[in-house]
């Protein structure tokens, strides 16, 4: 299963940032979102995996750019009657700026915040900041995945918005 995790809280904060637009997802993004995804997650999705999750057409996939530059990304995958939140990354020098926090806002308004259909994720138990996030928008803890993450054997938390 691939990882999944919030590197929002790594670097120094954004100064003066540009607006943020949070928009659909592209295929032309697929160049920019590699190169976060590689300097993001010790173990990162391939191109095929993106290609696959843009393709579903049940899917959000969204970005947020803010002058022409893609900053981050969310994809997030309706399964029957539940939604999993698969991927979130931002930039490494644009991290701790709320671009994370704003996707996640975005994709909660598309999605009904957990009121028609609850929302799932994991997360690494070692990613302290995201999961402070994830609580601070309302997400609770509903157990752990042993072993989760392929690279070190690290347990994923499990977390729930309903």
């Amino acid at each position: 299963m691939p990882s999944f995790g919030s590197n929002e809280t790594a670097g120094p904060p954004m100064a003066d940032p540009a607006p943020l637009e949070i928009r659909r997802l592209a295929y032309s993004d697929l160049p920019s979102v590699l190169s976060i995804e590689r300097r993001s997650f010790p173990t990162p999705w391939s191109l095929a995996m993106f290609v696959l999750e843009l393709s579903k057409p049940t899917g959000i996939c969204l970005a947020a750019d803010a002058e022409d530059e893609l900053l981050g990304y969310l994809i997030c995958s309706r399964y029957d009657q539940v939604w999993h939140l698969m991927n979130v990354a931002v930039s490494p020098d644009r991290r701790r700026a709320g671009v994370a926090s704003r996707l996640i806002h975005h994709l909660l308004e598309e999605t009904g915040g957990g009121s028609e259909l609850p929302i799932t994720l994991e997360v690494r138990v070692s990613n302290r900041e995201a999961i402070a996030m994830y609580e601070g928008l309302g997400f609770r803890s509903a157990g752990v995945r042993p072993r989760y993450y392929q690279d070190n054997g690290e347990d994923a938390l499990i977390m729930w918005l309903d």
